[in-house]
This record gives structure tokens, sequence and C-alpha cells, in this order.
């Protein structure tokens, strides 16, 4: 009963019994009805199937020696069961055959499917092979629009540089030279400078260099300079006699009988500066041009110099033989008309002659070398309401050009000098006196001496001075010679016209010695040096900036100071920040040291450099430092005169000593990676909350 077996299970219709005759007599058996189904169960039978499987063999009564009949009865009964299989399987014969149909149906949308996805997977990789072709042809595409982009920006930069603007080109080529079209003009040749400029082949990208466009443009800009400068020069050598005519026909500009008249240029250099920015540009576009524009310009003054000069004199010549009146001449400003008869003497008409004509030529001659773009030195402006009467009658009218040519030695263009001199000469030829102008140079000459050897003197007075200042004494505060030479640099600059060398020489001299006592007086007190050169490094900057700025001299001791100061700062604050913190850097230098010959885990095995160690220097170094950085602070500030530097001080030492700490901090990383320490952060905090 334990054994598997089969059953005759059907939920849904009832079994019938049926009688199966034998030679042992009727055996009932089971039929199923058409949908009933056979199970065949493996597992153990239940208390259900256990009950009916008895009831079943309680219809036969068997001894338990008839076993041989049980089983051939249970062979009939196996038998019936297998004949009642076959005809429930006959009877389901049409289901089955609709079940293969269905099979088949569903083996042929199989193979339908498999064809359909072979299909499809041709085509998503012909699909993918046209992606990827679409894609590389799009790459190119946006490379080739790329590069058409960048080609057309070249192209339109390139076009820039040949294209004439036609505004240009007109003034360039047939526009007038009158007053009112000057700013044009030079718009015009600002423009064309800076074109040929950009296209020589130092500028200009090297591809272009050989581009037949950027060669024939320029060729044509060339020509176009050519043409400009041609109409340019010519109305220049025109108008240079044109307006001098329209003067010497204007007698009101000339003294007359019983009338003097002192030469007033003013209107004609107004006149002249307009086309001061045409003759630059003349020159740096064709310098050819300007020799013939200066033969112009030099002959049509002197013309009106040498009428001005007759005329003046022939008035002083007759009003000195009209009266002995001792009523000093010019006594109004500038350009006021005196009466004839207040000359007394010849001699005093001679002087007035130079009083009136010496700083005329003087300016003309500097006004020339500045109109006509001589590379020279500038020359001075000569003022006339400051001569001197007294010396004023032995100088003649030659001191113009000497005066010129011995300011204009300081050039460093040997020929434009020599070209300057022929001008001047051209300018004022026929009104030097040959006989007098040797005595006036060799006086000029002495007076120059003197000066130099007085100026000498006084420079080496000033450094005697600066030498003999106390030096064993401590020194508190800025030196005196400091802002009194800041007061004397201020006024030779206030003074000073023309060469410089021997104010610059000056201020070396000066300034070297300055430094250099500055050094010996910091040394009386060893422990206060810093503080002595910085203080006083910090005033010679503050007390010399704005000249700094304008002359080269003492620029270059300016930013000398400046070092001087920096290394000073950097010295006393490191000596302020070890005094305060001396075991914690002294450790962090042992550390430096060892590390040379051992490797960072070697280190907290040395003497003196275990961890305890290391937790007893953090301990005092570190414990109050509130208390400590405030000491720091007090001892920055302690001996200090110039309060206004110690909050630049103050930040120059946070700085340092954060720096410092955080290069600590590296080497304690290495060495003693899990000791917990005081942040650069939390350090920085620290320092700012104080």
């Amino acid at each position: 009963m334990h054994g598997p077996i089969a059953l005759l299970h059907n939920k849904n219709t009832q079994a019938k019994v049926t009688q199966v005759s034998s030679k042992d007599g009727p055996v009932e058996s089971l039929v199923l009805e058409d949908e009933s189904h056979v199970i065949v169960e493996k597992d153990l039978v239940s208390q259900g199937e256990e009950e009916d499987i008895e009831a079943l063999l309680g219809n036969y009564v068997m001894a338990i020696g008839e076993a041989e009949a049980f089983s051939e009865r249970m062979k009939r009964e196996l038998v019936a069961l297998e004949s009642a299989n076959v005809y429930a399987l006959l009877e389901t014969e049409s289901v089955v055959e609709e079940v293969l149909q269905g099979l088949e149906i569903a083996s042929i949308c199989v193979e339908d499917m498999d064809e359909w996805l072979g299909i499809f997977n041709i085509k998503l990789r012909h699909m993918r092979e046209d992606i990827q072709s679409i894609e590389w042809r799009n790459n190119r595409l946006e490379l080739q629009s790329d590069s058409n982009v960048a080609l057309i920006n070249e192209v339109d930069k390139l076009l820039e540089l040949l294209q004439i603007p036609p505004e240009y080109e007109e003034s360039l080529t047939g526009g007038s030279f009158d007053e009112g079209n000057m700013v044009k003009n030079i718009e015009a040749c600002d423009w064309l400078t800076s074109a040929i400029k950009n296209l020589e082949a130092s500028n200009i990208d090297p591809i272009y260099v050989k581009l037949r466009a950027a060669r024939e443009k320029r060729a044509e800009f060339v020509l176009l300079k050519c043409t400009f400068v041609r109409r340019a020069s010519e109305f220049l050598r025109n108008y240079f006699p044109s307006l001098i005519d329209s003067m010497l026909n204007d007698k009101g500009n000339f003294s007359q009988r019983g009338h003097l008249q002192r030469p007033d240029h003013t209107d004609m250099r107004y006149k002249f500066r307009t086309y001061a920015r045409l003759l630059q540009h003349i020159k740096s576009l064709d310098k050819s041009c300007m020799m013939p524009l200066r033969k112009a310009y030099c002959h049509s003054l002197n013309m009106i110099i040498r009428r001005e000069s007759r005329d003046f004199s022939n008035e002083l010549r007759n009003s000195s033989k009209a009266s002995k009146s001792s009523t000093p001449l010019f006594e109004g400003p500038a350009g006021a008309n005196q009466p004839a008869s207040i000359t007394d003497s010849p001699a005093d008409a001679y002087s007035k002659m130079i009083t009136v004509f010496v700083p005329l030529l003087v300016d003309e001659s500097a006004f020339l070398a500045h109109f006509m773009c001589f590379e020279v030195s500038a020359l001075p402006q000569s003022d006339a309401s400051s001569s001197n009467p007294n010396a004023e009658s032995t100088i003649t009218s030659s001191v113009a050009l000497e005066a010129s040519a011995s300011i204009g030695k300081t050039s460093n263009n040997p020929a434009e000098m020599g070209a300057l001199n022929e001008c001047i000469q051209e300018l004022l030829d026929g009104i030097q006196k040959a006989e007098v102008s040797g005595y006036v140079q060799v006086l000029l000459d002495d007076l120059e001496t003197r000066i130099t050897i007085l100026f000498s003197r006084f420079v080496d007075d000033a450094c005697y001075q600066i030498e003999k200042y106390e030096r064993n004494v401590r020194q508190i505060g800025v030196v005196p010679y400091i802002p009194r030479f800041s007061q004397l640099a201020a006024r030779m600059e206030q003074y000073i016209n023309g060469s410089r060398d021997l104010v610059d020489q000056a201020y070396t001299k000066i300034v070297t010695i300055m430094f250099v006592i500055l050094e010996k007086i910091a040394q009386v007190e060893p422990k206060y040096v810093d503080i002595v050169l910085l203080e006083n490094y910090a005033a010679f900057q503050h007390s010399l900036y704005d000249l700094a700025n304008v002359v080269p001299t003492l620029a270059k001791y300016y930013h000398q100071a400046s070092e001087a100061y920096e290394q000073a700062c950097s010295r006393h604050i490191n000596l302020v920040i070890y005094i305060h913190f001396e075991k914690l850097f002294q450790f962090a230098r042992k550390i430096e040291e060892l590390m040379y010959n051992m490797s960072p885990e070697e280190i907290p095995f040395q003497v003196g450099m275990s961890k305890v160690d290391f937790r007893k220097m953090l301990k005092s170094s570190l414990t109050g430092l509130d208390k400590t950085i405030n000491a720091m602070y007090r001892k920055l500030q302690k001996n200090m005169t110039a309060e206004e530097l110690l909050p630049s001080l103050w930040e120059k030492c946070k700085k340092e000593f954060l720096d410092k700490y955080a290069t600590f901090l590296k080497l304690i990383s290495k060495i003693y990676p899990d000791e917990k320490v005081i942040s650069v952060n939390e350090m920085r905090d620290t320092l700012a909350s104080l």
C-alpha cells in the first residue's frame, strides 16, 4: 500500500464499473468516461486514496495464499485499464490533430519570424553602415564649414589690409590741403602709414608674403605714398613763401619812422603748426623730401627776419640821434608799440636791439628744430622779459646760432645735428655779426665752465654733509638728509632745462653716499639694524614717488630702495617669528637635516624626535597661541617710529608665518602622519581674529 500505484481519477466525470468475463468468473472493471484522465502519482498516497484502495480491495475476499490469483486479477485489471486508455486516446484523435496543426502553424510562424528577423538584421546592418557614412560625411561637412568660416575671416582681414577706404583715397590722391581739410588728411596719412607697415614682410603672415594680390597692393600703396608726398611737398614749398609774402606786404608788422614794432611771430607759428603733423608724416613716408622743405622754410623765414631786424635797427638808429632821454625802452608787454624818441644813446639802442632779437632768434631756432622734425634734443625757449639789460650789451645776434649748436651737443645723431646747424645758418643768414661772435662764444664757454665747477662744489659739499652725519649715536626714525634730498631734487627738476647729464650725475653721487651712510648708521645698534633700514628706505620711496615716475635716474634708485626695504622687512619679520616660535621651527629644521640621511619612517626613532618629544614641543609652542601672537605683534610694533608702516608690516608677518607653518605641517605629515595638529586654515582664522 505504500508503493507507487496507478489510480483512475476524474474530477469532472464519474467512473462506471463493467463486468469482464474470465475463466475465474466475472471481474468488475473501472472504465472512465470520454473525458477521464489517468494520473500517475509518484508520491506517497494520501489518506483518502488509501481508504479508496482499501474499499476496492474489500470487494475481493481472498486468502493470503491466493496471491497468484490476485496477481492474475490485477493483470487483467491492468489490461482493461490500458484498453480504456487506448480508447480514450482514439476518442481524442481530433483534438490531437488540431494540436498538431496548431504546432505546425506555430512552426511555420516561427520560421517566418526567423526569416523576418534575418531580413531586419540585414536592414539594420545596412542602416548602421548608412548612419556611419552619414556621420562621416557630416563631420566632413562640419570641418569644411569651419574651414570656410576661418577662410572667410582670413579673407576679410586680408581685404581690410588691401582695401583703400574711399574717403582716404580721395584725400591722398586729390584732396585739398586747406586748414579745414587737414584733419582728414592726417587721418588718411595715419591709415596709409599703417597700411604700408602692415604689408611689410616682417608684419604680415608669411603665407601672404608671396601672394600676388598683397604684392600688387603694396606696390599700389607705395605709388599712392609717392603721389601724396609729392603733392604735400609741393603745397608746403608754395605755402611757406606765400605766408611770408603776405606778412611782408603788411607794413604794420614792421617798425616805421617814429614807431618801434617788436617782432611778433605768434600768428605765423600758429598757422605753421597746422601742418606740423603733416610734416611728420612726410618724414616717415619719404625722408628725402624733408631737405627741400627745410630750405624753403628757412629761406622764407630769413626774408622776414632780415626785414624786421633792418627796419627795427634803422628806427633805433634814427631815434638815438633824435633824443637822449633816459626813459627805459619796452616797459610794456611784448608787442606793445613804443615811440622812437625815448632812446638816449647808440649803445643803449644796440642793447635794446639785442634784447629784442636774441630771444627771437633762439625761439625761431628751437621752433625750426621741432617743426621740421629734427631728431635732436629739445632746444630751450628764450624768455625776453627775464633778460638782464646790463649784460645784454655784450651779446650779439650770433648767440642764437651758438646757443643752439651748444645745446644740441647732447644729441645722439650727429648727422641730424649737422643738418640742423646748416638750416639755422641759412635761417640767420645776413644777421650774424662775425666781428664779435668769437668773443661771445668764449664768454659763454667760460660761463658754462664756471657754472659746472660751482655745481660740482655744491654736490661735493652735500655729500660731505651726509658723510659727517653722526654715526656713533643710535638712530631713531628717518635720517634728516632723506627728506632734504627730496626737496633738493624737486627744486632741481624745476630749474633744469636742456641737458640733464650734470643733474643725473649729481643724483647718482648723492644717493649712493646716502645709501652707504645709511647702512653704516644702522650698524651702530645691531638689534635695530633692520628697523632703521626699513623706515628710512620707506621714507625715501615715499618722498620721491612722484619724481621717480618722470626721472629715470631717480627711478633706478627708487627700485633699489624698494628691494632694500623688502629685504629689511623680511629679515625683521623672520627674527620676530623665530623669537616667539623658536622651538617649533627648530624642530622642523632638525627634521629637514635628518631627512638628508634617512627615510621619514626612521626619524621618530631618533633621540629627541619621538612622538612624545613632538607632542611636548607642540604643546609648549602652541599653548596660549593668542597671547603668543599678540606678543609677536607688540614685538613688531616696538621701536617703530613710522606707525603708518605697521599695518603692511603686520600683514607681511602673518603671511610669512603662515607660509612657514604650512611648510612645517608638510614635514610633520610625512614623519608623524597620525598626530593631530592645528591646520593652516585654523591658524589663519586665529590670526585674523586678533
